[in-house]
């Protein structure tokens, strides 16, 4: 039996978060396909989103308290998965994260629709202000605490700022990403990058 036969089944308890998914989900595939129609974000409204959906405009407001929220999620949505870290040592963690940064960058550049999303929503504070808070501050928070791991566990000395080595980690990629369109992204750089900048910046050993 699918979900949906479930929910309509005689005598089955009526549950609201399998059909809210759904619901969410043709929300956020409306939004796409304004986005698809070359509306840009500003003319975005949530009455036109809700009937480009299917919904209501309280249903929106029930799951996001406005459009900087929504885009937000519309986004995320669009982009790779936030990567699974291996756990197994401060450099496979990093590879891991710069890999999400460098596919991110692959597909705005093969996603014309993500590249316009992400050149308005610069353009738009409020909107650029959610995406900073929701989605690139605590991956920043979590490139310092693998840093500050690495530390503390004595695979990086401790005299380095682990802030600026995160953003000289985080530079290569964004430059080649979205300052130089033109560079290549190539399998291998998210290792190559890391293994480059943490050359020479591990602890010493006692023995040498």
């Amino acid at each position: 039996m699918s979900l949906a036969d479930s929910r309509t089944a005689p005598g089955a308890p009526l549950r609201g978060r399998p059909r809210s998914e759904a619901v969410e989900r043709a929300i956020v595939e409306g939004v796409m396909k304004l986005l698809e129609e070359g509306v840009p974000l500003a003319e975005l409204s949530i009455e036109r989103i809700a009937r480009t959906a299917g919904v209501g405009k309280a249903t929106i407001y029930r799951r996001w308290s406005g459009k900087e929220e929504l885009f937000v999620d519309v986004v995320r949505a669009a982009e790779p998965p936030d990567p699974e870290l291996p756990g197994t040592c401060m450099r496979d963690d990093l590879v891991a994260l710069l890999e999400q940064l460098r596919q991110r960058g692959v597909v705005s550049r093969t996603s014309m629709i993500l590249h316009n999303v992400y050149a308005q929503m610069k353009s738009s504070p409020k909107i650029w202000c959610a995406y900073h808070a929701t989605v690139i501050e605590p991956r920043r928070r979590l490139q310092l605490e693998i840093l500050r791991r690495g530390q503390r566990n004595g695979e990086l000395r401790t005299d380095v700022d682990v802030d600026v080595l995160n953003d000289i980690l985080v530079g290569p990629m964004l430059v080649r990403s979205v300052m130089r369109p033109d560079a290549e992204l190539p399998e291998g750089l998210s290792e190559q990058i890391v293994d480059t900048v943490l050359e020479g910046l591990r602890p010493v050993s006692s023995a040498s």
